[in-house]
């Protein structure tokens, strides 16, 4: 399994607005839609992908803890599903379903999102404040496939936390490790 790191969007960075096909409703949902009343967090990441399987009962827990509190979740898979058919819009509808998410799975079929994100890995994670400013980008804790270590979101929920207490957010961030992004190939 090969590893590959988050490129860490410049803090600040404005949230790119994105219209996609959410995989369990069939209706095309764009970031408005998705955000939360105190922050969003935007999360890259697929159905094949070791690292994601790793992490997301965690996900889950986090979507529930923090949907009350005004935070929303939305995950978005950009893989190039020619070459990854169990990474298309029926595959993430079953999965989603499967693993309980309740946060929108949407499906990036033109990968202009993961582009606009600089997203590079699944999962690859991103925590906007209220007004959808950047203010954490990275991983979501120091578990891995294969590691020992105990998948407890540490990282993020210290950023969700703070920006819910209005507190500054470390900007030391660790990059996010996972699968790299499936990228179509370019026609020539």
């Amino acid at each position: 399994m090969s590893q590959t790191a988050s490129t860490m969007l410049p803090l600040g960075t404005k949230a790119p607005d994105f219209k996609l096909l959410d995989t369990a409703t069939g209706v095309n949902r764009r970031l408005d839609d998705c955000k939360g009343l105190n922050g969003t967090v935007v999360m890259f990441i697929c159905n094949h992908c070791p690292f994601v399987k790793h992490v997301n009962a965690e996900l889950v827990r986090m979507a529930k803890n923090y949907k009350p509190k005004g935070i929303n979740f939305v995950a978005i898979s950009s893989n190039d599903v020619e070459r990854y058919p169990q990474d298309g819009p029926d595959k993430m509808k079953e999965t989603a379903k499967k693993e309980g998410y309740i946060f929108p799975y949407l499906y990036d079929s033109s990968q202009r999102i993961a582009k606009a994100y600089d997203a590079a890995c699944t999962p690859d994670f991103y925590l906007f404040d209220d007004h959808l400013t950047l203010i954490y980008r990275g991983q979501l804790d120091d578990s891995r496939p294969g590691n020992g270590k105990p998948v407890d979101g540490r990282d993020l929920r210290n950023a969700i936390n703070a920006l819910l207490n209005h507190q500054d957010i470390d900007k030391d961030q660790k990059p996010s490790i996972g699968c790299n992004i499936k990228w179509k190939k370019e026609i020539a």
